[in-house]
């Protein structure tokens, strides 16, 4: 029945953010609150929440405080990690709930939360009191709940302005932190938002925290933290200039939580992978094979100029996108992969309820080559990992993005069992074996 209505009650009506409404009240009575004595952390934005939300909640737990999170990728409770197989950020108010009733057993005094904005639309989170909001960024991205860039962003600032009306707690400051690298960061900064500390940071002067002297080495990358009251050097194994910008981000929390800059440097030092972020998979073909989450615009960009830097051979890239989601955004993320890969293999995502050639066809408007041009449309997503590890030559570089270790896709039919770098190592054994000389 759940299942039917889902398919016939569009997602932006009334009667979808009602419903939910009464799970949240139903959810928030029966947990008893189990959050009231925890410092409650939010992180919203288009993309980069879940490798900020992992560098703050290690670095607080490396720093001596128990720590849960609740992120796209993974759980945490007091050091011990889970993965998230519920393929939501934000997932029911029952199970959020239910996760932070657990985490108080625990005596977990911190909680980060990364925050979707079908969360805050739908009161996943809401009472939850949050004392910490940070914003990474915005970019186009589900409009097909929000329908305007407008009613997307103002989403996004309910996290801000929850701050004070959820409530407070007597010696706990309010803190906001918001990356001015978007068009939209003033509408955050103007509003009329109490809290009692503010910090803005980006790469450029004109905020109150930037990255100076950036230098990647093969070792990780290189840069200078300078803040009004100090400077001081950052040394990460995340690649790429846009990890630079999480770590700022990440930074500003951790200052504002009274870590100091040695307990900062040594857990961003020790956070070598974020999930879903640029995982390398082993091989012995001297090929890189990289899986990640990018599903965006922004973060396909982010990544393949990352990827540009460090490439001597081609990039092959293998992608696409899901059902049932934004669909003016697909041209447009066919455009970054046209200008940026070598090589390009469109393939099928999660469908949904949604046919698989059209969102091919959708996603194919945006690339200029004809096909056959370095440019392939194979929708078995197996056929098409295969196709770019048979094709890669030494020194090659190979993107697979839009699931990296989620474990389904879901298909019009019915979701399978699935997992991106899995896949990728079962064709690999399957490609050494078919080269092993055959004993006569």
């Amino acid at each position: 029945m759940i299942t039917f209505l889902r398919k016939i009650i569009p997602v932006n009506s009334s009667l979808r953010s009602t419903w939910h409404y009464c799970k949240w009240i139903i959810a928030f009575y029966l947990s008893g609150n189990p959050a009231k004595d925890m410092i409650v952390i939010g992180i919203t934005g288009t993309k980069w929440k879940t490798t900020v939300t992992n560098i703050i909640s290690r670095a607080l737990q490396l720093s001596g405080k128990r720590t849960c999170m609740f992120s796209t990728a993974n759980m945490m409770i007091d050091g011990k990690m889970m993965n998230n197989a519920m393929k939501m950020t934000s997932p029911s108010p029952f199970v959020l709930w239910d996760f932070l009733k657990k985490a108080q057993k625990q005596w977990c005094n911190y909680a980060v939360i990364e925050t979707s904005s079908h969360a805050l639309h739908f009161h996943r989170n809401f009472w939850l009191r949050f004392d910490v909001a940070v914003l990474t960024n915005i970019a186009q991205d589900h409009l097909d709940l929000h329908g305007t860039m407008e009613h997307y962003v103002s989403t996004k600032q309910k996290l801000f302005t929850a701050l004070y009306s959820q409530g407070i707690r007597r010696g706990v400051k309010k803190i906001w932190v918001v990356n001015m690298d978007s068009p939209y960061s003033q509408e955050f900064i103007n509003k009329d938002i109490v809290v009692d500390n503010m910090y803005t940071f980006w790469l450029q002067r004109w905020a109150q925290v930037t990255a100076k002297d950036i230098i990647e080495k093969e070792d990780g990358t290189y840069f200078t933290v300078k803040m009004p009251s100090n400077t001081f050097q950052i040394h990460t194994k995340l690649p790429g200039e846009f990890n630079v910008m999480n770590i700022l981000a990440a930074t500003c929390v951790l200052v504002s939580q009274q870590l100091s800059v040695e307990q900062i440097q040594k857990a961003i030092d020790v956070v070598d992978s974020v999930p879903w972020r640029m995982e390398m998979i082993p091989n012995n073909r001297w090929i890189d094979i990289f899986v990640d989450y990018a599903h965006t615009e922004d973060s396909l960009k982010n990544v393949l100029e990352t990827l540009s830097k460090r490439k001597k051979g081609k990039i092959i890239t293998v992608f696409g996108a899901t059902g049932d989601r934004d669909i003016t955004k697909r041209p447009k993320m066919w455009r970054v992969l046209d200008k940026l890969s070598d090589n390009i293999i469109i393939t099928d995502d999660d469908t949904y309820t949604e046919d698989s050639l059209k969102i091919l066809r959708e996603l194919s408007a945006g690339i200029m080559r004809k096909e056959g041009e370095n440019f392939w449309i194979i929708p078995d997503r197996w056929d098409a990992i295969r196709t770019a590890l048979i094709m890669a030559l030494p020194n090659d570089v190979i993107l697979i993005a839009g699931k990296w270790s989620e474990t389904t896709q879901v298909t019009k039919n019915w979701p399978i069992p699935w997992n991106d770098r899995e896949i990728v190592e079962k064709i690999l054994k399957e490609i050494h074996l078919q080269q092993i000389p055959v004993k006569k």
